[in-house]
């Protein structure tokens, strides 16, 4: 396996595909915007600058690596020949069905597919497909050249083959690979995404501000980043969707989303993407909580 295919430039795409080109695999980084694509790659210069500076990599690293991406805006051209795609997509399960039908029509029938969905059903998605057993779930975290942990979800009918191909795959990128079930969430977010949502539900309720509930989560439970702030790095709208999959999936009133939490991604504000959310992104990169009630 030395040809892989990244469908999705964004934030997780662009990760993976600086992660897999970095390792000296060939990269085709596929995405319909060709903004997006030129953005993407830009971060990824970026991401190499900042490991040169901290003397991790030399320049002539950062140039082997640039080379190895190709972009493409033509899905099928981008995926003719690899041997893993791995799609990046927004966390959306209509548009996440739509692509992998087209994989499975473009890619060789030995082309493994793997998901870097965070909690939407690799079953479900597999299902979308003629080859069931090939596909699989690789949930990166984010940022993707940092973090060494990935999630591989096995769907109901993911072989034995295709799951050590992927662990064995992810070890060779310096990884950490854990093997879990296809459950709504998965492990990462099942945990995360209800504390995150109590975290709101603590704001919500009056109990403290934002500066305090987080302050009491990173001093007194050593988390390095308070939890309404991890939801704003994260977009307060991808946290809406993985809580919404969780309520969906198992109908338990525990998962359901905070009003606070539907509110504030109905007005748009999502986080650092958005430049507001909890805390204020707009004036510089140190955030500022937001000067308003939010109850």
């Amino acid at each position: 396996m030395n040809k892989i295919a990244v469908i999705g430039a964004g934030t997780m795409g662009n990760g993976i595909a600086h992660v897999f080109a970095q390792k000296g695999y060939q990269v085709n980084l596929i995405d319909i915007s060709e903004e997006s694509l030129t953005k993407g790659l830009a971060t990824i210069a970026k991401n190499l600058d900042r490991m040169i500076a901290k003397e991790k990599i030399s320049e002539n690293d950062k140039t082997e690596t640039l080379a190895r991406i190709t972009s493409f805006t033509n899905l099928t051209k981008g995926v003719s020949e690899v041997s893993l795609a791995i799609e990046a997509a927004t966390e959306n399960k209509d548009l996440k069905l739509k692509i992998f039908k087209e994989l499975d029509a473009a890619c060789s029938p030995e082309t493994i597919l793997a998901s870097n969905t965070s909690s939407i059903s690799i079953t479900q998605i597999a299902a979308a497909t003629q080859r069931p057993e090939k596909v699989i779930g690789m949930h990166f975290m984010n940022p993707v050249p940092i973090m060494k942990l990935v999630e591989i979800i096995r769907g109901y009918s993911t072989s034995d083959e295709t799951t050590k191909t992927i662990m064995d795959l992810s070890l060779q990128l310096g990884k950490t690979p854990t093997e879990v079930n296809d459950y709504p969430g998965f492990v990462a977010n099942r945990i995360l995404m209800p504390m995150i949502n109590e975290s709101i539900e603590t704001l919500y309720n009056g109990v403290a501000g934002v500066q305090e509930i987080d302050t009491v989560m990173k001093l007194g439970m050593a988390h390095p980043m308070g939890p309404l702030q991890l939801a704003d790095f994260i977009g307060l709208d991808v946290c809406l969707s993985i809580l919404n999959v969780m309520y969906d999936g198992f109908k338990n009133p525990k998962y359901a989303p905070c009003p606070l939490l539907v509110n504030m991604v109905t007005a748009g504000k999502l986080g650092v993407k958005s430049g507001e959310g909890f805390y204020d992104y707009s004036e510089s990169r140190k955030a500022e909580v937001v000067a308003k009630q939010f109850i």
